[in-house]
């Protein structure tokens, strides 16, 4: 679940999101006041602006390593995503694409619509202490402004036919959004076959860290090629938050 950065980028359909949802993921202040870097990266975000206390003091902040979680019969994630066209930004924080409204996740009868996705190198999230060669965010929201994050991970293999497509349509500009109505892309393309999924309570994973967001992990990678993520790399070779403490959740896996 990462940005709504220099950002603060205002994302599809933002008026239906709380402040925080829009101020991040995930993203900030136009300024650019934090990066991934020594003096402004993740360890000390949470000093940085009192509006990002929860990146410090927060107990359910997001990612994690995702470690024996308890099976359960969870409902299936139902995807009703759909073409939009292209809306990309390079938002000085890793590059986001702005999805048209129209696209939906439904899981035990509730209702999140798609508003944006975005990437993260090297992965965010773990699995059993494993990372992987990236991740993307696919970032949704309620008529209330909850949010639910989709995460997919990425590893190295066989071409990513919308990744290409998106790494062919880069901006040249950061901090400037570029919407080619001739271009329509299709996120479903991202969505590996099996739907299998973990799921926990969690938190934006930029500033200002807000929880009380659903977290679903697919369990089952996509595959991305190696001039894939060096494309991105060249770009963001870090733009990932290190793992957070579990405390007191619980994280479900579906059976």
């Amino acid at each position: 679940m990462r940005y709504l950065h220099n950002y603060l980028i205002t994302i599809v359909g933002c008026a239906l999101l709380s402040a925080a949802a829009c101020g991040a993921q995930e993203h900030p202040a136009p300024e650019h006041t934090w990066d991934y870097g020594a003096s402004r990266g993740p360890g000390h975000w949470g000093e940085l602006k009192p509006e990002f206390a929860l990146c410090k003091t927060g107990h359910h902040q997001s990612p994690i390593d995702i470690r024996n979680p308890q099976k359960s019969d969870l409902p299936p994630l139902q995807f009703d995503y759909h073409p939009t066209p292209l809306d990309i930004i390079d938002n000085g924080h890793t590059i986001m694409i702005n999805y048209a409204p129209g696209s939906f996740l439904s899981v035990g009868g509730k209702r999140y619509e798609l508003k944006q996705f975005h990437f993260h190198r090297p992965s965010e999230e773990k699995i059993d202490g494993k990372g992987f060669a990236m991740t993307v965010h696919l970032v949704h929201a309620d008529p209330q402004g909850k949010l639910a994050v989709v995460a997919v991970l990425l590893q190295q293999g066989e071409d990513n036919p919308l990744v290409h497509k998106l790494w062919t349509e880069l901006p040249s500009e950061k901090d400037k959004a570029e919407h080619l109505d001739s271009i329509r892309i299709d996120v479903d393309g991202l969505l590996p076959g099996d739907r299998g999924y973990y799921t926990f309570d969690g938190s934006l994973t930029t500033p200002p860290c807000t929880e009380d967001v659903n977290w679903f992990v697919l369990k089952h990678p996509v595959t991305v090629t190696a001039a894939e993520i060096e494309k991105f790399s060249k770009l963001y070779r870090d733009d990932a938050r290190p793992t957070q403490p579990l405390y007191d959740r619980v994280v479900l896996e579906s059976k």
